[in-house]
């Protein structure tokens, strides 16, 4: 089994990757997706999340507010270390079951947003970043995610700067272009993965 951490900041295109590198053979452990999943009504998780945070982070339906709580949390550093102290936990169980579950000679793909700020580089045989400008993820984010440029920003600043996630990285995906540019350059690192999988 090969265990590569994929990661880049918001808005650089690592959601595009990952759908790529699956449709290759990649099995996909998406970091994102398990933290919804560990949030869910009914979860520890989630009841964890409420009493840190109040009752305020919780929509009508019981589900949790993402964005409410994403306000919070992305101004102020120390709420956010409060609420990485409930969920990356969980997420890590969850991700070591998934890893177990896939096949021994498996390219596994952990998409791991916050790779390079949570020093989780030496988990993986090796790391790739999926690399864009800051003006290109401002860019994205307000124009295809809705975000107003202080909210985009706020979101950036959270996350490691360019520099520090290309310092961990074995392998880089240049994402700054238009996304016919993307296909060929995942499916050249698809066969490095590959051929360093020794399949």
């Amino acid at each position: 089994m090969l265990k590569v951490g994929l990661t880049g900041g918001i808005g650089a295109g690592k959601s595009e990757v990952s759908r790529l590198l699956v449709s290759y053979g990649a099995v996909l452990i998406d970091a994102d997706r398990i933290a919804r999943e560990v949030v869910e009504p009914g979860t520890p998780g989630l009841a964890a999340v409420v009493e840190a945070f109040g009752p305020d982070v919780l929509s009508a339906d019981g589900t949790l507010d993402r964005p409410r709580l994403g306000n919070i949390v992305f101004s102020d550093p120390d709420r956010l270390a409060t609420l990485n102290r409930i969920v990356h936990p969980l997420v890590g169980a969850r991700s070591a079951e998934l890893e177990a579950a896939a096949g021994a000679d498996s390219v596994v793909i952990h998409d791991v947003p916050l790779l390079t700020e949570n020093g989780l580089a030496a988990l993986y045989d090796l790391v790739v970043v999926v690399d864009a400008s800051p003006q290109t993820q401002l860019d994205r984010l307000v124009r295809l995610r809705g975000m107003t440029p202080d909210e985009a920003r706020a979101r950036m600043s959270a996350q490691a700067d360019r520099a520090q996630r290309l310092a961990v990285a074995d392998l880089v995906i240049d994402n700054d272009g238009a996304l016919e540019a993307l296909e060929p350059q995942v499916r050249k690192v698809w066969a490095q993965l590959v051929e360093r999988a020794g399949r």
